[in-house]
């Protein structure tokens, strides 16, 4: 019998003798203080907002930690990506079908309106659905439910935006069963802790109740969030060094004013329509209509932009790498060779970096201008993802001799995405070429062969364009048992999935059917089980085990090797298999309140897909040449294990210690398949095993820690500091570089001469360097007749401390005799880029209640 074989029986027992701490822990929390979202991240950390934590009203001191001093930093609880977190608005989940994980700017600014929520720990379930290995939270959005009165907050930051302004209303509920919530927030900044980084959003919320008698009520909620920001860049250790941590080569100056190239824009409004039915007090039914659209859309710079040159029959043109960055504009290039460095030109390099170091428009619109024909070779554009995605969800809970609960739900759900380039700006010129200008051959160079060389005007669609169909249908049934000491539950699902691409346009390098027209439908049918329980040696000392075989079919991005161009399926595609355990202990006493969890996390054939440009490609078609790929990885094993702690204790006057940790590892458990595809290729290039079983998987912090005090004043302030540790934090590694591709020659041979003690010297890991940061929290609330005035501050990293977060390594080079000259520079070309810290920041709010 095999470990997974082995797993699933010990599941199927532990649905009979599982602990469950479901039952006896959620309780919704509306009194807790609406949370800010530089506290708790840049994305809304809804995990962890209003959490009671299993023991108390309050939240868990741990969850708190999680959310007000780690998140930020890069760490992963448990190191899961969001995709495993499950967010609900009324039960219905409103994770994405492309990603898997919730767009949390899809909520932005509403926090008032959207702070009545149900959060469910991590591994269990939820009255709705299954989730994932994660937590789950359920958003509440019936009006009768919200604080009643009206509330405006004003705020001011530095992090991410500048000024924000929230105001909301809730009624209360009329003689004929009425009641509503309105609520709206402005958030800007012209720029916020790294330059050229602005941002500008609104946001309305709206629910509007309809209870008839006591056994129906309907409700109809509207959420609209409109957000645009410019995005920021890693760095490498040379810019770093060059600049400061405020730096990103994303903008430059049009005038006096900074504009960034890359900008991403998310509009996607929510409408959902409600129905709960109570025939008893034992039995409810409940109906939700969702429907969701919009748009996705993030910009960039192209420099591709060409003439056709009808007598030879070719494309011409191309620019220069606009990008600040780019390598060949870096001191570094100029000192590649050892022997040879070109000083002159390296301090050139330096001083011009230094004194702009930015993207330079001016010379952008005066070289389109001057081209022959006035045909842009520099435009920007914006890759969108225009969608819609609707669901109907239907629900029954039913209780019977007050300690069993049954509740099962059914939902349909579909949606289709349009993807697209669309031409932001020309930048001067009046018109742009739609073809790859590096492409050699005129047909192969056409992105769509039933429009050739066509010219491209302000507005259209050009590049790639194809549809991305979706269409599910799930089951869910869920049953809880409540003894005196022993409280018990399990959940299973099964779940129905499919996909399909229509391209729209026929690219050159896949003709006909191979990028025009229908893929054909992929199926997957996934189940999933959860159970546990919680066992109540007394009310002092509780014991919860929770234990989850997951599967789920492969998220859209994950679907297509090269969605953009072709209908080509990744080859051996496979559901993703989550399974694991935690086991929760719980001490509550009147001298501390100290809980720990230990837990263990099995990821299995997950798929990976990940696009850039690299040379030393062997094995394929078109050898010695650098290729744009999309590297596919399948068959991805990963293994997390860890402790997690913390601590509380009173120490009398209103004053509490507290400390958490967390302590774990996350690893490659398997090599995975990879090989690349690419335009350049004629076929795919099967590269083997990526060696990766060993190295650490996630980018996350292995270890973490968080002391500090808070002081509770019964004159109503309060005053909180943590000094938080983070070590074992390591660059992600390149799969392409532990692929037999790094040590074979063009000519599929292994290279000569290789001492592969430096090889693998090459190949270790690279572990960032442990820091500290230092965080203080506080805020004051008074009652003026019957009006509430209240105000708070957080200020984060006081000591103005930087340091590197995460990083990952470039996969430029992918073979060693390249690697062998890299290694033996001073300042490597193509060394890894990381994610530096924010310095010293604030968040301070000051908000009236009526």
């Amino acid at each position: 019998m095999d470990s997974r074989s082995k797993f699933i029986m010990g599941v199927c027992i532990a649905s009979f003798f599982g602990l469950n701490a479901q039952s006896a822990g959620m309780t919704q929390d509306d009194s807790i203080p609406q949370s800010n979202e530089d506290r708790a991240g840049d994305h809304y950390q809804f995990e962890v907002q209003n959490i009671s934590g299993i023991l108390s009203s309050r939240k868990n001191l741990f969850d708190r930690t999680l959310a007000y001093e780690w998140s930020s930093n890069f760490f992963k609880r448990r190191f899961l990506e969001n995709d495993h977190f499950n967010l609900m608005l009324n039960g219905v989940s409103l994770n994405k079908e492309d990603t898997g994980s919730p767009l949390w700017t899809n909520l932005g600014g509403l926090n008032d309106a959207l702070r009545h929520q149900v959060n469910y720990p991590m591994m269990q379930d939820t009255p709705f659905n299954i989730g994932g290995l994660a937590a789950s939270t359920n958003i509440i959005t019936e009006a009768n439910k919200q604080t009643k009165g009206f509330k405006i907050y004003l705020a001011r930051a530095n992090k991410n935006y500048l000024n924000r302004l929230m105001a909301t209303f809730s009624s209360q509920i009329s003689k004929k069963g009425w009641a509503y919530t309105v609520s709206a927030s402005f958030r800007e900044g012209t720029e916020g802790f790294k330059e050229g980084t602005n941002y500008s959003a609104h946001s309305i919320f709206a629910s509007v109740d309809k209870q008839i008698g006591k056994k129906h009520l309907f409700n109809t909620t509207l959420i609209y969030a409109w957000n645009k920001r410019g995005k920021s860049s890693p760095m490498t250790k040379e810019v770093y060094e060059l600049k400061n941590p405020r730096y990103n080569s994303y903008w430059g100056f049009i005038g006096d004013i900074k504009v960034n190239s890359r900008e991403k824009f998310i509009c996607e409004p929510i409408l959902q329509m409600n129905y709960w039915f109570y025939p008893s007090k034992n039995f409810r039914i409940e109906s939700h209509f969702t429907y969701q659209f919009g748009s996705v859309a993030s910009s960039r710079l192209d420099y591709t932009g060409g003439r056709y040159i009808k007598t030879s029959d070719v494309v011409v043109g191309g620019g220069r790498n606009p990008d600040p960055v780019y390598y060949q504009k870096l001191p570094s290039f100029h000192l590649r060779l050892n022997d040879q460095p070109d000083l002159q030109r390296a301090y050139l390099a330096e001083k011009s970096f230094m004194e702009n170091g930015q993207i330079r428009w001016d010379e952008i619109f005066l070289e389109n201008a001057n081209t022959i024909d006035k045909y842009s070779i520099y435009a920007l554009y914006d890759d969108v993802a225009k969608s819609y995605r609707w669901s109907f969800q239907n629900a029954i809970s039913f209780t019977k001799a007050k300690n069993i609960l049954l509740e099962g739900a059914i939902s349909v759900k579909g949606g289709k995405s349009q993807n697209f380039a669309q031409l932001k700006d020309l930048l001067g010129g009046k018109g742009f070429l739609d073809v790859d200008s590096f492409e050699k051959d005129i047909n192969r160079s056409q992105n769509d062969l039933r429009n050739y060389n066509r010219i491209v005007k302000q507005g259209e669609r050009f590049k790639y364009n194809y549809e991305l169909d979706h269409k599910s249908i799930r089951t869910f049934l869920r049953a809880e048992y409540s003894m005196k000491k022993l409280d018990l539950y399990s959940s299973f699902q099964l779940e129905f999935m499919s996909y399909e691409r229509n391209g729209l346009y026929e690219n050159g390098n896949y003709r006909g059917s191979l990028s025009m027209g229908k893929s054909g439908e992929k199926s997957f049918v996934t189940k999933g089980f959860k159970s546990g329980g919680l066992y109540k040696f007394n009310g002092r000392h509780l014991l919860s085990l929770n234990v989850n075989y997951l599967e789920r079919p492969p998220v859209l991005n994950k679907v297509f090797s090269n969605p953009r161009v072709s209908n080509a399926y990744v080859k051996n595609l496979l559901p993703d298999i989550n399974y694991g355990f935690d086991l929760n202990y719980f001490w509550r006493s009147r001298y501390f309140n100290f809980t720990i969890a230990l837990y263990q996390l099995f990821l299995k054939d997950h798929t990976k897909i990940s696009y850039y440009f690299t040379e030393g490609i062997s094995n394929s078609d078109r050898t010695n040449e650098g290729a744009f790929v999309q590297e596919v990885l399948t068959g991805i094993d990963i293994n997390n294990v860890g402790l997690e702690a913390s601590l509380e204790v009173p120490l009398g006057g209103g004053l509490h210690f507290k400390g958490a940790a967390s302590f774990g590892r996350s690893n490659y458990s398997s090599n995975p398949d990879i090989y690349l595809t690419s335009t350049t290729f004629n076929e795919p290039v099967d590269l083997g095993k990526s060696f990766l079983k060993g190295y650490i998987s996630s980018g996350s912090p292995q270890n973490v820690y968080s002391i500090g005090f808070e002081y509770s004043s019964p004159d109503y302030w309060w005053i909180s500091g943590s000094l938080n540790h983070f070590d074992k934090s390591f660059v992600n590694v390149a799969p392409i570089k532990r692929s037999k591709n790094f040590v074979i020659d063009n000519d599929g041979l292994p290279l000569n001469n290789l001492d592969m003690n430096k090889v693998n010297k090459s190949l270790i890991q690279e572990r960032l360097d442990p820091y500290f940061n230092l965080n203080i929290v506080g805020g004051k609330s008074w009652k003026i007749d019957k009006w509430y005035l209240g105000f708070f501050v957080s200020l984060n990293n006081i000591l103005n401390s930087f340091y590197r977060t995460g990083g990952f390594e470039q996969s430029r080079i992918s073979n060693y005799k390249q690697m062998e000259e890299e290694l033996k520079r001073s300042i490597p070309l193509f060394g890894p880029k990381y994610w530096y810290s924010y310095g010293a920041t604030f968040f301070t709010s000051l908000y009236i209640r009526i």
